[in-house]
């Protein structure tokens, strides 16, 4: 029998003897508390469900934290509904309509419909409700941007002082690395020394929910990686497990990362985004351009949908389209 229905049975038997009746059943005492829970505990277990079994990135997992916190604020504020496993499909389209109207864009509203989904995909899976109240409800359009990369010409406008510096070093290699290999900015931070693979010319990386790839590098690479290695263990004796360290020697923080990136594009690209994604970005367009095959291209990347890597098409197709208006006779 699944927690519904015995919700069901609960209501049903205390409608029957009435408010200031007993329950002598044991099971209906039971679930009095489930059906009168907070609904903070039963977005805790939600949490930990996604953060142990599903293996979800810290940052998602905070996110899911925050879209649910405001949903179960919207339900309990607007219709004094303190049990999320009775909300219904009309509820949840108020509450998106309520997003839009303070202003949320439909990809943050997306977001929060796919937080919903998974939330409430739990609860079936745990036998908290029968149907699902997202149940058609689909997400809304997003408009066709294009991915914001750096040409080639300008890329290799970024330069760096020739010296034996340990910052000019590091800042070096976090740009390479990051150019060459199109990681993302958390598996980054993450690289240790041992997922550097010297003989066979690859580094390992350790992707959203704990999924593993291996990267092929160039030899340049590599040799800049142990040049870096050798300024850096002379530099700091005692550090932590990571290969890339930031000026004290300590795990660089993602806003570490952010800034100097967005300092190493500043005087080289009028883009307005200038961020570690977009060198992720950059990375997968010129390889595009340069004959690899979307597959390929979403293997380095670590894509689970090939469907995601193919807005790199769209992006090379509007460059040629651009291509073709200025430089053919007839392509205005």
């Amino acid at each position: 029998m699944t927690f519904a229905r015995l919700k069901q049975e609960y209501y049903q038997e205390k409608s029957r003897i009435g408010r200031c009746g007993f329950f002598c059943l044991d099971k209906f005492v039971f679930l009095y508390y489930l059906c009168h829970e907070d609904p903070g505990m039963m977005i805790d277990r939600f949490i930990q469900y996604i953060e142990t079994e599903k293996r979800y990135s810290a940052l998602t997992v905070k996110a899911y934290r925050r879209d649910m916190d405001r949903f179960a604020l919207y339900m309990k504020d607007t219709y004094e509904l303190h049990d999320l496993a009775e909300v219904k499909t009309p509820l949840v389209k108020s509450f998106l309509v309520q997003l839009k109207d303070e202003g949320l864009s439909n990809r943050s509203i997306n977001r929060m419909i796919s937080t919903l989904k998974t939330f409430y995909k739990y609860c079936m899976r745990e036998g908290l409700i029968e149907k699902s109240p997202m149940t058609g409800v689909r997400n809304l359009k997003l408009p066709k941007n294009l991915v914001k990369f750096v040409p080639e010409k300008d890329i290799n406008k970024v330069s760096f002082e020739n010296c034996d510096d340990y910052t000019i070093k590091r800042d070096e290699l976090l740009f390479e690395i990051l150019y060459q290999t199109g990681i993302r900015k958390a598996e980054l931070i993450g690289l240790k020394d041992r997922d550097i693979d010297t003989l066979e010319m690859r580094i390992k990386v350790l992707g959203k929910r704990d999924k593993e790839r291996f990267i092929p590098v160039g030899r340049n690479l590599l040799q800049m990686i142990e040049h870096y290695q050798t300024l850096r263990d002379a530099k700091f004796e005692a550090r932590p497990d990571r290969l890339l360290l930031n000026d004290q020697g300590e795990e660089m923080t993602p806003y570490f990362v952010y800034n100097k990136v967005h300092q190493m594009l500043e005087g080289v690209t009028s883009l307005r985004q200038k961020s570690p994604h977009v060198l992720r970005h950059t990375f997968a367009t010129h390889l595009l351009d340069e004959g690899a095959s979307l597959v390929a291209i979403q293997k380095l990347l670590g894509h689970t949908d090939l469907a995601t890597t193919q807005v790199y098409v769209h992006n090379t197709i509007e460059q040629l389209k651009k291509i073709h208006q200025q430089a053919h006779p007839k392509g205005g």
